[in-house]
């Protein structure tokens, strides 16, 4: 027998492959998480910066109708989505009463801490399938060793000996199966440490910037309160005058 590889795939066993095809289907599926992701975290990155550049008159001139238009031309941007929604609940909170007695400000904040959340639940989408491709993978073919060796000894059933020829069909098999759960394992453990910091970072930028649009808030707040008290003096004080 030949120890080529059409040879050694030509003479394994219906459990091997089905074992083989499995690990195929993990790796599969862990390329398609890493270049899904790579692409939306780079493209959700450019557009954030482009977005941030964009809203920094906005902010210093406090339009935030302006500032929820920008969003809209960013639809796959975090940080343009983390903005679009805090803004939004800060306009609603200024326009309805809570019963609780919180500010729009503080209502706002509470509002951008769930939508961080729901931020990272999405930019860590994929990630689970990575992690359990590279701790089951090892195992799936250690499993296809097992079968491997159990094919070795039926060659060695069958041909009453155990010579080099009874055994390599079954050797080749466990070696197969073996390499395969590790070329699976380590890209998808790599594929998960590398995307598992960028998200990190991400997350910590998105932080950031809700903190520091949580503080941009409460200063607009405290503008619009001290306008709503100095109406009321400014009336007062032209009425004196006419009189």
């Amino acid at each position: 027998m030949s120890f080529s590889y059409s040879e050694i795939l030509a003479h394994m066993g219906i459990p091997a492959i089905v074992i083989a095809s499995v690990l195929l289907l993990m790796g599969l599926a862990s390329l398609t998480v890493l270049l899904e992701r790579t692409f939306t975290l780079r493209r959700s990155r450019r557009e954030s910066r482009a977005f941030a550049r964009a809203i920094v008159e906005h902010v210093q001139a406090r339009d935030v109708d302006a500032m929820l238009r920008e969003t809209e031309s960013y639809q796959r941007s975090h940080l343009a989505r983390l903005v679009r929604s805090g803004l939004t609940e800060y306009l609603h909170a200024r326009a309805t009463a809570d019963v609780s007695g919180l500010t729009p400000a503080e209502r706002s904040r509470r509002h951008l801490e769930r939508v961080l959340e729901q931020l990272g639940e999405d930019l860590r989408k994929g990630l689970p399938v990575l992690a359990s491709v590279g701790s089951v993978a090892p195992f799936v073919g250690l499993l296809g060793t097992v079968v491997g060796i159990i094919s070795a000894f039926q060659g060695i059933a069958s041909s009453g000996s155990g010579g080099l020829s009874s055994v390599s069909a079954g050797i080749s098999e466990a070696l197969i199966e073996t390499a395969l759960g590790l070329a699976v394992a380590i890209p998808a453990v790599l594929a998960f440490n590398y995307l598992s910091t960028g998200i990190a970072a991400d997350e910590g930028a998105l932080g950031r910037s809700a903190g520091e649009l949580a503080d941009q808030i409460e200063d607009w707040e405290e503008a619009r309160v001290e306008q709503e008290r100095e109406r009321p003096r400014n009336l007062d004080r032209r009425r004196e005058r006419v009189a």
